[in-house]
């Protein structure tokens, strides 16, 4: 289920023209949650996350791993 962070960047970067894919199961493990993409631009991988949550070790490799890879890859953390 989405957190209510997540649900606000959906629609955010819907409402941007992107195609928002919420990745709950994949085969990589700490894969960040969001893959937005959006023609012309390279895809976006968004890791959302709550106030008081913190990133696991795996996701921070992913998130380095995406970057190398030539991806835009960020985490989002809610106010």
């Amino acid at each position: 289920m989405a957190s209510q962070h997540q649900t606000k960047l959906i629609k955010e970067y819907k409402n941007k023209g992107y195609y928002v894919i919420n990745l709950i199961k994949t085969n990589k493990n700490g894969i960040p949650d969001l893959l937005c993409l959006k023609d012309g631009e390279r895809p976006l991988f968004i890791e959302s996350k709550e106030k008081n949550d913190t990133l696991k070790p795996l996701q921070e490799f992913r998130i380095r791993e995406l970057k190398s890879l030539g991806f835009d890859a960020f985490v989002s953390k809610s106010k």
